[in-house]
């Protein structure tokens, strides 16, 4: 079943919400569409995987100005970003 973007948003919010705060959580929904849209020019796939999604969250250490450059990150290497989450994550 495919699932659409608006839906994935939405699905999302309460994980994002908790992860930076109600008042940044449309903000960082709204990064998160980016990253979709810059993971499909890059990889061919409407969405990153969800633990890509997750590792963005574990670097933006709940800060929207952290979360971007984790965002960055992900999209360019998601590798690096797995590594860099997992650190955080011990």
């Amino acid at each position: 079943m495919v699932v659409g973007r608006a839906a994935r948003r939405e699905r999302r919010r309460s994980r994002v919400a908790e992860a930076v705060g109600e008042h940044n959580a449309t903000h960082a929904l709204d990064l998160l569409e980016l990253v979709e849209l810059a993971w499909h020019d890059c990889y061919g796939e409407s969405s990153p995987p969800e633990s890509v999604i997750d590792d963005i969250l574990v670097l933006g250490r709940g800060d929207l100005s952290l979360m971007i450059s984790a965002a960055r990150l992900a999209v360019v290497d998601f590798r690096d970003a797995r590594l860099a989450a997992d650190e955080l994550r011990e």
